[in-house]
């Protein structure tokens, strides 16, 4: 098998006909072996019946992963990249925000010698606030890690397999694939692509969605924020050293001392603000150990289509 596409779909019923149609165009065009990986996670609409409806259609091509609930998008990802047999492994998310006219030039890429080819959204057909927090988040996982990708919201990338194979392999409860892709690429890269306003629907994914799959791969992926808050103690500790030598001054030997008594307090919430923050964030670590360590099943399934008895 040349390539694998893989969709993890969520409530999308009136998407997915034009997005199959549209991928069986470009794919069948390219003149090579290729297989469609449908991943229904939990969708209450009428996704399922319609992705299967495609496997009737091209039964040569089409094949689905049923989850028994909504585990997320990157779960759904995971479960198809478990069965997928293509010598390269294209993602794609299900809304037609990026075109899969464009999986073309993530393979080109692919086969000038790359092993995990990223698209970037040159100009986002997004809200204004969503583009800002992208941009934000992007900024912030740049100068916290040493993952470079142009775009980690883009879910238009394509990997070699063995990339796909370490990928599975990895045994984390909360991950990030882009960036996990990217730890493990050799040579990876990015392709600019389009991006298009969503066919229809609405976006599944919420502003806090957002923020905690950032907290996801920034405590995923770097030290960074537990180092920065313990130089950040140690600028306290010296800071409130210095202050109290300079209460102890004012109270020997200034007559008005009663600005340092406020000002005392001032810092006392500061600091006591300050461990709340460290104390959540060193939560976030040990939230994540917990995790792993209760070794639950990333998913439960309800049922395949299109595989073999092995899932293949």
């Amino acid at each position: 098998m040349d390539i694998s596409i893989v969709v993890p779909v969520y409530n999308e019923e009136e998407n997915l006909r034009p997005l199959f149609d549209r991928i069986v165009e470009t794919m069948d065009g390219l003149g090579k072996s290729w297989e469609l990986i449908f991943t229904n996670d939990g969708s209450k609409d009428n996704s399922l019946k319609l992705l299967k409806a495609f496997h009737e259609e091209r039964p040569d091509v089409v094949k689905i992963v049923d989850f028994n609930g909504n585990f997320g998008q990157h779960t759904a990802i995971i479960a198809a990249f478990e069965r997928a047999s293509g010598n390269v492994v294209v993602t794609l998310d299900a809304d037609l925000q990026n075109p899969p006219e464009e999986i073309v030039k993530l393979l080109e890429k692919i086969d000038e010698g790359y092993d995990c080819v990223g698209g970037y959204r040159k100009e986002r057909n997004d809200t204004p606030g969503r583009r800002y927090a992208s941009r934000l988040v992007n900024l912030m996982r740049e100068k916290m890690t040493d993952i470079k990708m142009l775009d980690q919201g883009c879910m238009l990338r394509a990997y070699k397999k063995n990339i796909v194979d370490a990928i599975v392999k990895s045994r984390e409860r909360s991950m990030f694939i882009p960036a996990l892709a990217y730890t493990f690429a050799a040579n990876p890269t990015d392709v600019e692509v389009e991006h298009s306003a969503r066919n229809a629907g609405e976006s599944k994914y919420s502003y806090y969605k957002l923020i905690r799959l950032n907290f996801d791969l920034i405590t995923g992926f770097t030290l960074v924020p537990l180092q920065l808050f313990t130089l950040f103690g140690f600028a306290a500790s010296i800071g409130s050293l210095a202050l109290v030598i300079v209460l102890l001054y004012m109270r020997i030997f200034c007559e008005d001392n009663t600005h340092g008594v406020f000002t005392l307090f001032a810092v006392l919430f500061f600091l006591i603000s300050l461990s709340m923050v460290g104390i959540g964030l060193i939560g976030e670590y040990v939230g994540r150990i917990y995790q792993v360590s209760q070794a639950r099943p990333r998913y439960i399934l309800r049922e395949t289509v299109g595989f073999d008895k092995n899932g293949k």
